[in-house]
């Protein structure tokens, strides 16, 4: 039996701003936004043309869920975010505002380069070798 991760849960503050940035920001797909009570609503977002992970938009319930927003790993990148034409995203990412921590740096496992989301959390942008 085969086994892929199906999605991964990000909590954020807004549903709407949200989808607002990963839609129009990153160009991601909005797969789903189904309302499940007045408060909470299943939002799943994923990279034009992604096959598995998909990203949970997940709205903080609490104050203690909200004390995760835009720190989910204690300030190490978070999600990576793959690509197989770096500059050109690299490039259509900093026209739509994106934060980045750093210049476009080369590895010798990727070309790579850190940015935000709109909370604050760090991603990686990467091409492999």
């Amino acid at each position: 039996m085969g086994q892929f991760l199906n999605a991964i849960s990000l909590v954020v503050n807004d549903y709407d701003e949200a989808i607002d940035f990963y839609t129009r920001k990153l160009d991601f797909e909005l797969m789903e936004d189904t309302r499940l009570s007045d408060e909470k609503r299943w939002v799943l977002v994923a990279p034009r043309g992604a096959k598995e992970a998909r990203i949970l938009l997940a709205k903080a319930a609490n104050a203690e869920q909200a004390k995760s927003i835009g720190n989910q790993t204690g300030g190490r990148v978070f999600l990576f975010l793959q690509t197989d034409n770096f500059w050109h995203d690299y490039q259509n990412m900093k026209e739509r505002g994106i934060v980045f921590c750093e210049t476009p740096r080369e590895e010798t496992y990727a070309t790579v380069v850190v940015f935000q989301d709109l909370y604050g959390n760090k991603w990686d942008l990467l091409q492999l070798r």
